[in-house]
């Protein structure tokens, strides 16, 4: 969905040209908790980079998130759960849903907004999300 890949894309286009330089995937990704080098996020960006001006464009980006293997996806979607199941239980719970909106530079959302978001994917009526 196109929407989805813009949405990520200015995540991490912090200065709004439209793509993501090396400097500030490196940026993002230490925010969200990561080590993520400078030389690190270079080598990332020219392996992607498909016109070779250093940066990462929105054609790019769908490349890159169209192209891993189900496997791969499947792995990716894991470890994104993971990093929302903060206290390990299995769900993610509201309280956990914000605190890591809030790691992501997201502090405005209220434990009632996380209940909301949840409550759109949560199957069972648990108030969680499994």
């Amino acid at each position: 969905d196109m929407m989805e890949f813009e949405r990520v894309l200015s995540y991490f286009d912090e200065d709004g040209d439209g793509k993501i330089s090396p400097n500030e995937l490196r940026s993002r990704m230490v925010k969200i908790g990561g080590e993520f080098e400078l030389k690190e996020a270079e080598i990332a960006i020219e392996s992607l980079d498909s016109d070779g001006d250093g940066l990462l464009s929105l054609e790019d980006l769908i490349k890159l998130m169209e192209s891993g293997c189900e496997d791969e996806k499947l792995k990716d979607l894991k470890e994104a759960f993971e990093m929302y199941d903060n206290e390990g239980c299995g769900v993610i719970t509201p309280k956990s849903l914000k605190r890591m909106l809030k790691k992501l530079g997201d502090s405005s959302k209220s434990i009632e907004d996380c209940k909301l978001m949840i409550g759109r994917f949560d199957l069972n009526g648990d108030g969680k999300r499994p």
